[in-house]
């Protein structure tokens, strides 16, 4: 049934719910009596009564987050007397549900009711928590987007039908258009920013100037590291008298941590927890911290991000106008033409790289050769897998050409970390905790490790995507020149002459295979990683090697006795190590990067199911296996055998990669629970392999064991 026809109506047969204090209301099916007759209370009372149904869990991080504020419009809207709230906990043991559901002032579904709250759970399609069903009067659903309706526009969402959405959405456009510093600062129960003395400075003060509202988060490491470059800015251009404020819009959860942070700030700030916040955040479409977005003397949006420009030009990026940034991007490419392989590794007296056992070598000494430089660590997983690949065609490549040399970058926590790692390479390295690496991410737009650049004889980049190159042909893409490239593509083209454009195996017989060029995948028939060209089918994410799909199997006539027994077999083997490498490569970075998400909208805890692309939903495998801030993988593009995530968000570019997101969600403290992650190409280890915390502003504190 589509949980758009539903609704709690009279053909059902009466049952009961729990309340707060033992309050048993009868809704749908049939349930035991418990705590007492004089605790009840009929179906017949709610009678006429819109219900919102809450399915929700006490240990759900956006669910604990989201209740206040569904208690908040509780309150100020049950003066109306036209609803209730009936909660539908999805908690693992009683004293849970009673302590969550104690500070709720609504009804409940009794705990010990788990066949009603599975069978309103099916009944609604509840795929991710919190979820706010608004059931009307008639009994028809009127929504299912309680809670992101109550998000986004708290009680002003009220009755929560598309009309009034449409109405409220019209509005925001409108405001929009006519934005103004205004529109942006002010609330309706609030008209002021305060200083870091607790003064209320009213938002009229800062109209007419160039404003910069830093979304900023002070248990964050990027934050804390950026705002000593904002600061600097500030105190110069205030120096100068220039006409220019910063807003602090303060993500924190902790009032205490924005206290301590906010008191050594030279400007002003929203209040912590204002509701403004995450409004702002959603408004800006937030991906990143630190972010600066700069709101021009008109009160209209100038840049929505200088971060990176202030990091990397300071106060010249002043005042941070699209004609200030062009006139930069100009001075960088200039910087650019001129570089020199000195230029980018030496400074002051840091004028050489270490090899083996820390003998010092000069950077003089690797002029003119042909030079990679290795971004990599030993705590990330992808860095690991990527090294022996690396290694294989450094040998190779130093075979033929002596001019030619790799220099480790290292973004290791420590130490010992570092000589672990650097030991199991053959060439040399910076040395750790060296300055010139912050300098060298900063030329390089270092996003994600590993990483490769490579520097040609003249010291200018020949391209900061060797990595890939090495990935998909080894040795045989030196020097990793435009002209290398497109020799290889040629022989590509060249090798494949003669292949059929698709092909029937009994391995896949659902469907035709069609020859497709890929990156990296692995082959579901000998199990193994291939590289250039697939026979794949898109339906369903099956890859076959050319020659596992085109040459002559010995066996086929036994095959073809019992075609599927040996395939399922393979398909197996092939569905365990490709979500194994999913899971190990993923798990840290959907478990960490979208902590950030939790601080500035909405999140969902989720339920995972297998599914076809062309099939919505078929079976529930696990419910939330984000549980106690559990991690698990990002959702592939398709595939019949891998796991996704219902749901969707906004598009988030992360590097080169875009993965399909359309709202920012909220989470615990440990990790954020996302409800669908949507890959753009079809591997997703293709896509994650890649991942630095600088793509979305985390440090490798925040990302824990790996953000890979």
């Amino acid at each position: 049934m589509d949980a758009a026809d539903h609704g709690c109506n009279k053909d059902h047969e009466p049952g009961l719910l729990g309340g707060e204090k033992g309050v048993r209301v009868a809704l749908v099916g049939q349930v035991e009596l418990g705590m007492g007759a004089q605790d009840e209370v009929k179906i017949d009372s709610l009678e006429g009564k819109k219900l919102w149904l809450y399915f929700s869990a006490s240990w759900c991080g956006p669910c604990r987050r989201f209740t206040p504020s569904l208690v908040e419009a509780y309150k100020e809207l049950s003066t109306k007397g036209d609803f209730e709230i009936i909660f539908i906990s999805a908690d693992v043991d009683e004293e849970s549900f009673n302590g969550y559901f104690s500070k709720m002032p609504w009804l409940a579904i009794p705990f010990f009711d788990s066949e009603k709250r599975d069978l309103l759970n099916e009944e609604f399609k509840v795929r991710g928590i919190p979820t706010l069903v608004i059931i009307g009067e008639d009994g028809k659903v009127v929504s299912d987007s309680g809670v992101e309706i109550i998000r986004e526009y708290g009680i002003e969402g009220y009755p929560f039908t598309e009309e009034r959405i449409k109405e409220l959405k019209d509005q925001e456009e409108a405001a929009r258009r006519n934005q103004s510093l205004g529109s942006l600062l002010v609330t309706r129960s609030r008209d002021f920013v305060i200083s870091p003395n607790g003064n209320r400075v009213p938002v009229s003060e800062l109209e007419g100037k160039t404003v910069g509202l830093y979304f900023s988060l002070f248990s964050f490491k990027p934050c804390g590291d950026f705002t000593p470059m904002l600061i600097d800015i500030y105190e110069k251009l205030k120096t100068k008298g220039e006409g220019f404020e910063v807003v602090l819009i303060p993500l924190d959860e902790e009032e205490e941590s924005f206290n301590q942070g906010f008191r050594n700030m030279p400007w002003f700030s929203l209040p912590v927890k204002d509701n403004g916040c995450e409004k702002l955040a959603r408004y800006f479409e937030l991906l990143t911290l630190p972010t600066v977005v700069i709101i021009g003397p008109d009160g209209k949006t100038l840049h929505s991000n200088v971060a990176k420009g202030i990091e990397e030009h300071g106060v010249l990026a002043y005042p941070f106008t699209p004609e200030k940034f062009a006139e930069l991007a100009e001075i960088e490419k200039a910087k650019q033409e001129a570089q020199t392989l000195e230029s980018i590794l030496v400074s002051g007296d840091r004028d050489f790289v270490i090899g083996k056992n820390g003998a010092k070598i000069p950077v003089s000494d690797l002029v003119g050769k042909n030079i990679l430089i290795y971004f990599s660590a030993h705590w990330c997983p992808p860095c690991r897998a990527f090294l022996p690949k690396l290694i294989e065609a450094y040998h190779k490549i130093k075979a033929k050409d002596d001019a030619f040399e790799v220099i480790f970058i290292s973004s290791d926590w420590d130490q010992a970390s570092f000589d672990e790692f650097f030991s199991g390479m053959p060439w040399l390295a910076l040395p750790f905790g060296d300055s010139r690496k912050a300098s060298l991410s900063r030329t390089f737009k270092v996003f994600g490790i590993p990483m490769l650049v490579a520097i040609g004889p003249s010291g200018r980049t020949v391209t900061t995507e060797a990595r890939d190159l090495i990935m998909s042909h080894g040795a045989n893409a030196y020097p990793f020149t435009d002209e290398r490239v497109k020799e290889i593509e040629a022989e590509f083209e060249e090798i494949a002459k003669g292949w059929p454009e698709k092909v029937k195996n009994p391995l896949h017989e659902e469907h035709e295979l069609v020859l497709s060029r890929r990156r990296t995948f692995v082959c579901d028939g000998c199990v193994e990683q291939g590289n250039g060209w697939s026979y794949s089918c898109d339906e369903c994410g099956f890859d076959l090697h050319p020659k596992c799909a085109l040459e002559e199997d010995k066996d086929d006539s036994m095959r073809r006795e019992n075609p599927k027994e040996g395939w399922v077999c393979g398909v197996i083997n092939s569905i365990k190590k490709q979500l194994s490498l999913i899971m190990t490569q993923l798990k840290g970075k959907i478990h960490s990067s979208y902590s950030l998400l939790r601080k500035i909208g909405q999140c969902h805890c989720f339920v995972w199911r297998k599914t076809k692309r062309k099939e919505n939903a078929e079976k529930t495998v696990e419910r939330d296996p984000f549980r106690n801030g559990g991690k698990g993988p990002a959702r592939p593009a398709r595939s019949s055998r891998r796991l996704i995530a219902t749901g969707s968000l906004p598009p988030i570019t992360l590097m080169n990669d875009t993965v399909g997101y359309r709202s920012l969600r909220d989470t615990d403290g440990h990790g954020t629970h996302t409800a669908s992650t949507t890959v753009g190409q079809r591997n997703p280890i293709e896509h994650f392999q890649s991942f630095e915390p600088g793509a979305l502003g985390f440090s490798q504190e925040q990302f824990g064991r790996c953000h890979s």
